[in-house]
């Protein structure tokens, strides 16, 4: 409970909206316990007694510890028909203000609440983006989407229940109970009696409530996983007719959830009933006894009357406070989620005290470097050294899973080497002119670096805002400029110009547009490194030409680093580093690995031969 707390306390950053509503909610419940007073009256006028106001008021004034003033007293009415009329006018004013100080209390809550969730997921979303990418890689993406999306929501409930429904129950509640306590004290304090045994339901109910709803969030992040991976791979379920089996696994991970939330609405549905029947128990107790203080004239009908109906409002304000308390024990399970994410460590090199690295003008080294991916049993990159000067084109090629992509990741730091290798010795460096990328600002390191990837990300928005992506005050000339660079600006103006919008993930362009856009994109940032991670194998030779065309004339005077399966790519490489299993086997140029290194003999005659064919 002490993560829920933690977040009800971050809404008294609206200090004075909160007071505001704590006031309404007072004023609210106040005019219910000034209306059951005032009702005294009209009960002696049913009952058939024939007391004034006044007598009423000075009767009131010698059992309470409250005083109405003499000269008040004097100012009621005589008649008991007029001292009715006045009471209902009363009763009219007090229920106008306490609607209206509800309105204004829940009002003002609700919008405390929102703000706070808001801040909330805000927050998350920060803290995912900035999480190391190790971690995101270990855990998945849709477990950090549940936490932004279905978190914040869930405990929005808690908060409501505890500021909103909560406060103005039991506000009511109290003024209802405290005007039964100056109406008859004796017969109020045996409700007292009960109390303790209804906490221990709630909170019995409660812990079950809790464990059921942390369990229900966990599962709830698996079945977004689920319908995102099956929904993204869609094609290649409808082609290989996995739908039965895709439906099946989302069914058992569904029932799993379903399990874990009945549960909670178990606890839930039994608790009301409870509290309710001890609450009717009570009642009916005092009831006996209020009879027999009657009979034995010790009570008088009027106040045994109006102090069962205090007693009966304030447990009528007060029921659904078991229900507001299940809330708030279920919203608990994702105020833990919430605090774990926001506990969770920020991707190194944000520092603000690290320094900055100048622009790239010397080499890129790697010195030694161990990689390890979380939860792998084997290293993939393994002791690797290698030098690329600057403006020099390297070519990395090698069998799948031989780290190629792995290893130009570490260029722009978006993973770390090993802390130590296995032989017992550190996990090695990358240096970019001379020093170590983990000692510098990791930022302006990366804005020295353009990616063009497979698999190219395009967002939705316009051609030009996806251009501009990553570019801080790109103006249209530049973002025009690149897109000619690119080969891209005859079709971007043929499908309406740069701003035309594209769909979710780029689905209304071809693979060679997209990877078009994804170039222009780079030369829009002018790195001073250019990472290519097959960019080109994945489209038609026609795009293959462009995208070629477009690199080879950007590439020049920048460290290019290359992963590609295509011959033309590879043979007109400065170098070509040959890797096997996360070791560098060979470096060279083409003919000279052809002649010398076996393994790259066999890619060539498997791999790059038959791709450039």
């Amino acid at each position: 409970m002490e993560a829920f707390w933690k977040a009800a306390r971050s809404m008294l950053r609206y200090r004075a909206m909160l007071a505001a509503a704590l006031c309404c909610a007072i004023v609210s419940g106040s005019a219910l316990g000034g209306g059951i007073m005032a009702a005294a009256p009209v009960i002696d006028a049913i009952v058939g007694q024939e007391r004034t106001l006044a007598e009423m008021a000075r009767d009131f004034n010698a059992r309470s510890p409250i005083d109405i003033p003499e000269s008040v007293i004097a100012g009621f009415p005589v008649k008991p028909f007029h001292a009715v009329i006045a009471v209902m006018i009363g009763l009219s004013v007090l229920t106008l203000i306490g609607a209206t100080t509800n309105f204004a209390h829940l009002y003002l809550s609700m919008t405390v609440v929102e703000r706070t969730v808001a801040r909330v997921r805000r927050d998350l979303f920060r803290r995912v983006i900035h999480l190391p990418l190790r971690a995101v890689v270990a855990g998945g993406s849709s477990d950090p989407v549940s936490r932004i999306v279905n978190d914040p929501q869930q405990l929005s409930t808690g908060l409501a229940a505890l500021i909103s429904r909560g406060v103005a129950q039991v506000s009511k509640g109290i003024a209802s109970f405290l005007a039964a306590v100056l109406i008859d004290w004796r017969l109020t304090g045996i409700t007292l009696l009960v109390v303790p045994g209804m906490y221990a339901v709630i909170r019995s109910l409660g812990r079950t409530i809790r464990k059921a709803s942390r369990a229900a969030l966990g599962k709830q992040a698996m079945l977004y996983a689920a319908a995102n991976e099956t929904l993204q791979g869609l094609r290649v379920v409808k082609v290989y007719t996995t739908e039965r089996y895709e439906s099946g696994r989302f069914h058992r991970i569904n029932k799993e959830v379903l399990a874990h939330i009945l549960s909670a609405r178990r606890a839930r549905a039994l608790s009301s009933p409870l509290v309710e029947g001890m609450a009717v128990l009570t009642i009916a107790g005092l009831t006996l006894i209020a009879v027999k203080a009657v009979f034995d004239e010790e009570l008088d009908p009027a106040d045994m009357i109006l102090a069962l109906a205090g007693l009966g409002i304030a447990g009528a304000s007060l029921r659904p406070l078991t229900g507001i308390i299940n809330d708030i024990q279920q919203s608990a399970a994702a105020a833990e989620r919430i605090e774990q994410m926001l506990a969770e460590p920020s991707e190194p090199g944000h520092d603000p005290s690290l320094p900055r690295i100048a622009r790239h003008a010397e080499s890129i080294r790697f010195a030694r470097v161990w990689f390890t991916y979380p939860g792998g049993d084997q290293p993939a990159i393994r002791g690797l050294t290698l030098a690329i000067p600057h403006g020099q084109t390297l070519a990395v090629v090698g069998p799948n899973g031989s780290g190629k992509t792995t290893l130009l990741s570490l260029v722009p730091r978006l993973f770390d080497p090993d802390d130590a290798s296995p032989e017992g010795g550190s996990g090695g460096a990358v240096l970019v002119d001379g020093r170590d990328i983990r000692t510098v600002a990791v930022r302006s390191l990366r804005r020295q670096v353009g990616v063009v990837t497979q698999e190219t990300v395009i967002f939705e928005g316009t051609i030009a805002q996806n251009i501009a992506y990553g570019a801080d005050g790109a103006t249209r000339e530049r973002i025009v400029e690149a897109a000619k660079r690119a080969r891209a600006h005859e079709f971007i103006e043929s499908r309406g110009g740069y701003d035309a919008l594209v769909g979710e993930r780029g689905l209304t362009l071809s693979g060679g547009q997209r990877q078009r856009l994804a170039i222009a994109r780079a030369i829009l940032r002018d790195p001073a490194i250019l990472i290519l991670d097959e960019a080109t194998s994945m489209i038609d030779a026609e795009s293959e030409a462009h995208i070629t065309a477009a690199l080879s004339e950007f590439s020049a005077g920048r460290t290019t680093l290359v992963v590609a399966h295509r011959l033309s790519t590879v043979v007109n490489a400065d170098r070509i580093a040959v890797l096997d299993r996360g070791e560098l086997v060979d470096l060279g140029t083409h003919d000279e690995l052809l002649a010398r290194c076996p393994t790259y003999r066999q890619i060539a005659e498997r791999q790059l031969i038959a791709s450039s064919t």
